[in-house]
């Protein structure tokens, strides 16, 4: 099968498994600890359920909405995700760029991406784009990359603050994983069984934080740099001092309570980003979909409110959308089509996702997906 050819999100990911190391492919697939929330992230979307509008006109569907303030042809756009050539060495962000912009969406990179932020813009001229940061405990750094994303057109900011430091995610010690990968018995074992992708890696530069070239860290992966450099004393007045130093639209990832929703916005934030980081970070942390209303309750009207965590179809979007969301970010689901085919496997993960998304609307006789709303959904009871 190749990636064109695959009918959902769990076929992409099957060809991903198939063309990637074993250590690679546990790097997207995995999550912290037992993986309990990795699993229950999914599981979750089954317990809500759907009733629907009959005799509604759905001639014409509409699934656009606004992600950071920014037009976006679907309710679902693509999440910031470090080290994209590391699942595709030879295209990585840039062809989860160009496949965004053919799809209208708008594209996130991550301050750990594996190519320059001004490369990545310029193969994605026509759609927005948004920086993701952290905080580095050096603050010239922050203010350097800030001023970089905005020379090269960036329109939006998101500062994670979930990953002070890297959650315990077991597989990757188990294959003596890291970024960029180091040689072992393991690791070349594992590398020697896909041949393809190893070719891929033959070809390409080494893979790591390309934005940083002039920082020293110290030789540290990936892992390393989260522990590390970034700044575990950051509060409240880091995250004031951050919005004020981008001076536009900007969201704070990584909430899961309306309290610190509330504080996010007194700090600054017009967008407030639900998010467990793929069951990545905490594990048995609570999954979105049940965290959505109470914190579009708590926030003003005019503030965007974005969710993710376990999305694999149109109607994990869209159940997420009906609960409060503005919009939802699309992570393992691009990253399983990069896997499994490059630019052409990306698109084929956001094709699937627009025709779920469209069918669904028309069969829950909803024309307009920002008319959607918990009316439609019924809690499962055990």
């Amino acid at each position: 099968m190749k990636a064109a050819d695959a009918i959902n999100i769990d076929d992409l990911r099957r060809l991903a498994k198939a063309r990637l190391p074993r250590m690679v492919f546990d790097y997207i697939d995995g999550g912290a600890e037992d993986e309990i929330t990795l699993r229950r992230s999914v599981d979750r979307f089954a317990d809500y359920e759907w009733v629907w509008n009959a005799l509604v006109d759905v001639s014409k569907i509409n699934t656009a909405t606004k992600v950071l303030g920014q037009p976006n042809a679907q309710p679902y756009f693509v999440s910031p995700t470090a080290a994209s050539r590391l699942f595709h060495p030879m295209q990585g962000e840039l062809a989860t760029a160009r496949a965004a912009q053919a799809a209208g969406i708008a594209y996130s990179v991550s301050t750990l991406a594996s190519h320059k932020i001004e490369t990545i813009a310029a193969a994605a001229p026509d759609i927005p784009k948004f920086i993701q940061v952290y905080v580095w405990k050096d603050r010239g750094i922050v203010r350097d990359f800030l001023a970089r994303a905005k020379a090269a057109g960036y329109v939006g900011c998101i500062l994670t603050v979930d990953a002070v430091s890297a959650g315990y995610r077991e597989r990757d010690p188990r294959n003596g994983f890291s970024i960029p990968p180091s040689v072992n018995w393991k690791t070349a074992t594992q590398a020697l069984a896909r041949a393809g992708y190893l070719a891929d890696l033959a070809r390409s530069s080494e893979i790591g934080p390309a934005n940083f070239e002039g920082v020293d860290t110290g030789g540290r992966d990936v892992m390393g740099v989260i522990n590390e450099l970034f700044d575990r004393t950051m509060t409240w007045k880091d995250a004031e001092w951050m919005a004020k130093e981008w001076g536009g639209p900007f969201a704070i990832k990584g909430i899961s309570t309306a309290e610190d929703a509330r504080r996010a916005v007194g700090s600054g934030a017009s967008t407030v980003w639900l998010s467990n980081h793929g069951g990545r970070q905490i594990d048995t942390s609570v999954p979105v979909v049940d965290l959505v209303p109470e914190v579009r309750e708590a926030v003003l009207d005019d503030i965007e409110v974005i969710a993710d965590g376990g999305v694999r179809r149109g109607s994990h979007v869209l159940k997420l959308i009906a609960r409060g969301a503005t919009s939802v970010a699309l992570g393992r689901a691009c990253l399983y089509g990069l896997a499994a085919g490059g630019e052409a496997g990306v698109a084929r993960a956001l094709e699937i996702m627009s025709v779920d998304v469209a069918r669904l609307l028309g069969l829950l006789g909803v024309p307009d997906v920002s008319d959607l709303d918990q009316s439609l959904l019924r809690l499962r009871t055990h």
